[in-house]
């Protein structure tokens, strides 16, 4: 009895090991976002980790979330230092809309704003997802990023929602980081992962659920 109380392959004892990867990968994210240049790295990283080690049952996740960090910071610094400067400049546009909802015209500008942001917003839900789990040069990154967002709109505005409402909850109110950048990456692998094998042939996604060490060969 007591065997299999303290048993680390019991129902408990897996339970409280995803909790502890949960909230530790999401902090160990915010860690390694605070550099800025290195939020897109640690962003692709964790997209990885979280589906080998939350969908296909990795136990290793520390381990697995540095070496996939490391992995993506060559390409990951400057594909950030892209992103930021266009995250910020959208960010102030949309901050801009908001104070000027109160008139007709204003909401009307609010809504248009606010469409129009599913593109780039869009792209960018796409884009660290593709780093983490493929090996692109970076042209092909963005562009590849702009065809799925386009070609999976309806997959492209829920994740969109799904990552802007986790945002502005987390903004609010500070406890939601502790679950929230894992959970993102969670529900929006429900949709991605059903995205990227459409584009690949029997082996590649063999190796897709395997590593994206074996699968750089397919994906350079």
């Amino acid at each position: 009895m007591w065997k299999d109380i303290f048993n680390p392959e019991n129902l408990f004892f897996r339970m409280l090991a995803r909790g502890v990867d949960l909230i530790g990968l999401s902090l160990l994210w915010v860690l390694l976002c605070i550099p800025i240049v290195t939020a897109g790295s640690a962003t692709a990283a964790l997209y990885y980790t979280v589906v080998k080690v939350f969908r296909h049952g990795r136990e290793d996740a520390f381990t697995t979330y540095l070496k996939a960090f490391k992995d993506n910071l060559k390409q990951g610094i400057p594909v950030t230092l892209v992103c930021v400067p266009a995250a910020v400049f959208l960010a102030w546009g949309y901050n801009v809309m908001v104070h000027n909802i109160s008139t007709s015209p204003g909401v009307v500008m609010y809504m248009a704003y606010y469409v129009a942001l599913l593109v780039p917003m869009g792209v960018l839900c796409y884009l660290f997802p593709l780093m983490g789990r493929f090996a692109f040069r970076t042209p092909a990154l963005i562009r590849t990023a702009f065809v799925l967002a386009f070609r999976h709109l309806p997959s492209t505005v829920i994740i969109v929602m799904l990552t802007v409402e986790m945002t502005i909850v987390t903004i609010q109110k500070w406890w939601p980081l502790l679950v929230a950048p894992v959970l993102t990456m969670l529900l929006s692998s429900l949709f991605l992962e059903k995205i990227f094998p459409k584009y690949l042939s029997g082996e590649e996604i063999a190796v897709l659920t395997d590593s994206k060490e074996a699968a750089e060969d397919f994906c350079r």
